[in-house]
């Protein structure tokens, strides 16, 4: 009895149901708002990550750099995965190639 009463206080839809529209307009927010936060967030990271990666690769001996622990040091020497860092004068570290932040520039 009470589901026949709550189905007659439903009442028909205006357009006849809708079908196709209705799920449209009510996805379009959802889809708008991952948009936005694909252009705004994500893409943006990507990109930062693509030119760190491709720093990485391009590591030559002579180029001064900064690890992400905040050493800055210039490259002795270039192996597969890890750099030889010449930090101070006859003082050497050995580092990852993925702990290197960036470049710096000779002023510095």
């Amino acid at each position: 009895m009470f589901l026949d009463i709550a189905y007659a206080m439903g009442g028909a839809p205006a357009d006849g149901g809708g079908g196709m529209d209705a799920i449209f307009s009510s996805l379009l927010p959802l889809i708008l708002i991952f948009a936005i936060f694909y252009f705004l967030l994500i893409r943006p990271q990507a990109k930062k990550a693509k030119e760190h990666k491709q720093m990485l690769e391009n590591l030559r001996k002579g180029d001064k750099v900064i690890t992400s622990g905040g050493i800055y040091g210039v490259i002795e020497a270039v192996e597969a995965n890890t750099l030889t860092l010449k930090i101070a004068e006859n003082v050497k570290i050995k580092v990852s190639r993925s702990g290197i932040a960036g470049l710096r520039s000779g002023a510095e």
